[in-house]
């Protein structure tokens, strides 16, 4: 149904464009990533690759059957064998299990390709759709907090060798 791919610098512009079609969608859930983000994206991007190059980080894009870009899904901050999960999905790809099958993937890649044992996660309570499927993907609320002014749960998976 989806496939990752391991961001590298030809996904930019096809990025870009998935993020400004989808800007006013994610911001109903997630904050905003502000104008700077797309005057400075070029910028970002190669700071991406990077971050990635170094190993702190593991950005991916998602990819449907016809090899479009519907969502992203990110291994941030990658330390002491734990990292952070984010992850998008476009609008027109929502509800349609392509969240559920990336944040499945790329739990498989933690364990597997980058040797992570833990992953964390947070959701805003009025992301009921996030929260679904992070708790459909095993992780574990483990604590209430507050994420950009919104009440959110902070959330965990502890990953084994079958992902």
């Amino acid at each position: 149904m989806v496939r990752l791919e391991r961001l590298r610098a030809d996904h930019a512009p096809a990025l870009l464009a998935f993020e400004r079609e989808n800007r006013e969608y994610f911001a109903r859930s997630v904050p905003d990533r502000g104008d700077a983000y797309f005057a400075d994206f070029a910028a970002l991007h190669r700071l991406r690759l990077a971050e990635q190059e170094a190993g702190v980080c593991h950005f991916h894009v998602v990819l449907d059957e016809a090899g479009d870009l519907v969502g992203r899904v990110n291994l941030m901050d990658a330390l002491e064998g734990s990292a952070d999960l984010g992850y998008r999905v476009a609008e027109r790809a929502a509800g349609r299990g392509v969240a559920k099958a990336a944040v499945a993937e790329v739990c498989r890649l933690a364990v597997e390709s980058y040797g992570l044992t833990t992953l964390m996660a947070s959701a805003t309570r009025d992301n009921p759709a996030s929260m679904a499927v992070l708790r459909g993907s095993g992780f574990t609320a483990v604590e209430d907090i507050t994420l950009s002014g919104k009440p959110a749960v902070r959330y965990r998976r502890r990953l084994t060798a079958t992902g």
